[in-house]
């Protein structure tokens, strides 16, 4: 029969060839034995039910999680001229009753349906009046509890087997540990020898991972290296989902919000925008993607934690389908641990324990210094044994120069001993850095001798810390109750007899502003921070937008009172200074006369670039700002730098925002197509609702004017506006 699956391979789905593994997992179904099937998202897995349900006589189930996996599958399949149908609630009751009327006339060959739907009775009557040849269960790893997805209903199909005995059964899954094949295959009752596990390397992916800062900016920076292609952004909640696309909008980005809280019909109205090469970004909770085969998407950014390994891979998948190079960027922040650990909270208490061996674990793959593979490729039982992958960040950078933490290692692993081992690291970090809290004070650990010695790390630091303990060996860890336990090795640190290091570029004691950070007024820092949160919430953008905060920092160092003096500060530019600069003045002079301070003059460099910088390592918005001051047209910056008119809108905006001013020229509205009374009336409404987000201006111009040309008529309404400051 395999001879017959080449040929509908080739005619029906116009492939030469199989892919790894499809061919064996084909032939063992065709066989009627009952397999697991586990392979990497974009190897093709569908076509390993697909091919033999159109050599079975009868019908084949199969079972998917999503109505949008469904339909997607659906959809393909009735193009290719497949007989395949679905049952669901985003059918009508007609559609509906016609599907049901077209299985009993047995009309279909593929049937798809959630595992809810086909545990209904009436479901169940149905197909026992047909002759059932397969049952499929996909996404497989719903059906057990170490799954990333567990869903209960999936543990009900088991009983499908007693019902239709003759049908062969295949679950696949792109994501399953060793533990979680395991439990698929006893919950199933499947023989063990049927089971088939690609490798779980996606070669074409590159891996980053960085830490979290100016998660905004980091995002447009990440988001400029795919000029108009297309992408998937991960955010943790509905909210952050719906705020994330507010933003990207707001910048003129392509982008649609996808999460549970929109209705069925917009969520269908984005993804389709978003599969049809409509929509540029989709901004979406883990609800998005399951099933979407969308063979072009370029890039992938976790702005949030995943909530485990699986879950990250699994959505990493739907990058690179077409076998092209796709960028995967993670930014981690110690912080989204909290919050997926109230996530693991709510959970039951036999499952939270798993929960916490799969963070642990996701932390590990974030912390690494090694090949970002090894630890991937590991949680899945797969061993990667190249030296340098070439598609990761840490790859990439070579060896990390690294400090001996010898000390500070002594002083964590001793005050874990002097608590007697019972209290996790934020404890054991409150301890060493003196804090006050009501936890140190009840169990009287302030009076212990490691109270307060770690002062010179910063709690972050102290964590990062701890965590290469753990890695290192030093260290384990009660997956459920967090609490750490001195190893035999940690013995040896503690005795003086092995030394510990760690990367230095990981853990910077002081960054290069610390030390001025440490002198800053911080009930003036306080004030305008508050102050730039009512601008940002009035201009509907995240305060970094209106300064970051090292600008903030030197004023409250600084204390400038002077269009001159707040001139000379990072970020504070005449653009920003003619926006914002009165409003923090007004501020900074009433603390002032309150507090009896006096303004300082900052003194040296503002710190911007000059023309004579060399350009390498200079960020590129500010390369195309200098040459286009020095002359340079758009046409010229484009053919030079070879990318299109937008992105280098986008670098000479970005450079304007740093406080840059633009040569005023007639550049921009030669690239125009609007008349000259339109470029009239967008300038005006500029005017009255600044230039810092486009939608305002979008929505008041009756979003009749498309945000590539606001952003024309931005930079020429920013270089007027500047030429008459």
């Amino acid at each position: 029969m395999i001879k017959a699956a080449q040929k509908i391979l080739k005619d029906i789905f116009g492939y030469d060839d199989f892919r790894p593994l499809q061919k064996e997992v084909i032939e063992n179904v065709l066989k009627k034995k009952d397999t697991l099937c586990i392979m990497p998202t974009g190897s093709g897995k569908s076509l390993c039910y697909q091919i033999p349900a159109l050599l079975f006589d009868g019908l084949t189930i199969v079972v998917s999680p999503l109505i949008s996996l469904m339909e997607d599958q659906v959809n393909q399949l009735e193009a290719l001229g497949v007989e395949a149908l679905m049952l669901n609630s985003s059918l009508s009751a007609d559609e509906y009753q016609k599907n049901i009327q077209l299985i009993q006339q047995s009309k279909a060959r593929l049937l798809y349906l959630a595992p809810e739907t086909l545990l209904m009775g009436r479901t169940l009557a149905l197909l026992e009046s047909q002759k059932v040849a397969a049952f499929i269960i996909d996404e497989a790893h719903c059906i057990s509890e170490w799954g990333h997805d567990f869903r209960p209903e999936y543990r009900q199909l088991m009983d499908l087997r007693e019902r239709f005995p003759q049908a062969v059964c295949l679950a696949l899954t792109a994501t399953a540990t060793q533990r979680v094949q395991q439990d698929i295959q006893k919950s199933l009752r499947f023989d063990k020898s049927a089971s088939f596990v690609a490798s779980f390397n996606r070669e074409n992916l590159f891996l980053e991972i960085k830490q979290k800062s100016q998660s905004a900016e980091q995002t447009l920076d990440f988001l400029a290296r795919f000029p108009d292609q297309s992408g998937i952004i991960y955010c943790l909640s509905r909210k952050q989902v719906d705020e994330m696309a507010e933003f990207l909008q707001g910048e003129g980005y392509s982008v649609r919000p996808y999460h549970a809280g929109l209705s069925s019909e917009v969520r269908q109205q984005n993804q389709a925008s978003f599969i049809r090469d409509d929509t540029q970004i989709m901004v979406a909770t883990i609800a998005f993607g399951m099933g979407i085969n969308k063979p072009n998407v370029r890039f992938v950014l976790h702005f949030d934690l995943p909530g485990n390994i699986e879950s990250y891979y699994q959505q990493i998948g739907r990058a690179g389908r077409d076998g092209l190079r796709a960028d995967c960027l993670f930014l981690f922040a110690y912080g989204d641990i909290r919050k997926i650990k109230y996530f693991i909270g709510q959970k039951k208490e036999s499952e939270q324990v798993v929960a916490h061996t799969q963070l642990n674990a996701l932390v590990g793959l974030a912390e690494t210094n090694d090949c970002r593979r090894i630890p991937l490729l590991t949680y899945f039982g797969e061993t990667y044994n190249d030296a340098n992958c070439g598609m990761c960040d840490n790859c990439l950078a070579g060896d990390q120069a690294s400090r001996d933490v010898t000390i500070p290692a002594q002083q964590f692993l001793s005050c874990v001993k002097h608590s007697k081992q019972i209290f996790g690291a934020g404890h054991i970090i409150d301890i060493l850095r003196g804090s006050k809290s009501q936890k140190v004070k009840k169990f009287g650990h302030q009076e212990l001798s490691t109270y307060g010695i770690g002062k010179d790390f910063s709690k972050p630091e102290w964590f990062y810390l701890s965590r290469q303990f753990v890695q290192k060996g030093l260290l384990t860890q009660d997956m459920h109750h967090g609490s750490l336990k001195l190893t035999a090795k940690a013995w040896e640190v503690l005795r003086g007899q092995l030394n510990i290091s760690a990367p230095m570029e990981e853990l910077q004691k002081k960054r290069p502003q610390t030390k001025t950070e440490q002198t800053y007024d911080s009930k003036l820092f306080e004030l305008l921070r508050q102050l730039r949160k009512t601008l940002a919430d009035s201009s509907n953008v995240p305060p970094y937008v209106i300064f970051p905060d090292k600008t903030l920092i030197e004023m409250a160092i600084y204390f400038p009172q002077s269009e001159a003096a707040m001139l000379e500060l990072h970020g504070v530019g005449k653009v920003k200074f003619v926006k914002y600069g009165s409003s923090f003045k007004q501020t900074i002079a009433e603390y002032c006369q309150v507090n009896q301070v006096t303004e300082k003059p900052k003194g040296g460099s503002s710190g911007k670039l000059t023309s004579s910088s060399k350009t390498i390592g200079t960020p590129r918005h500010q390369v195309v700002g200098k040459k286009f001051n020095s002359g340079s047209t758009i046409e010229e910056l484009r053919e030079e730098f070879k990318v299109q008119n937008k992105t280098v809108l986008d670098h000479l905006y970005k450079y304007c925002l740093d406080g840059n001013v633009l040569r005023g020229n007639s550049d921009f509205l030669e690239l125009s197509q609007l008349s000259s009374r339109i470029q009239s009336d967008v300038c005006k409404a500029f005017k009255q609702y600044g230039t810092l987000t486009l939608r305002p201006v979008f929505e008041a111009l009756g979003q009749e004017v498309s945000f590539e040309e606001l952003k024309i008529i931005r930079l020429h309404y920013l270089a007027n506006e500047q030429k008459n400051t």
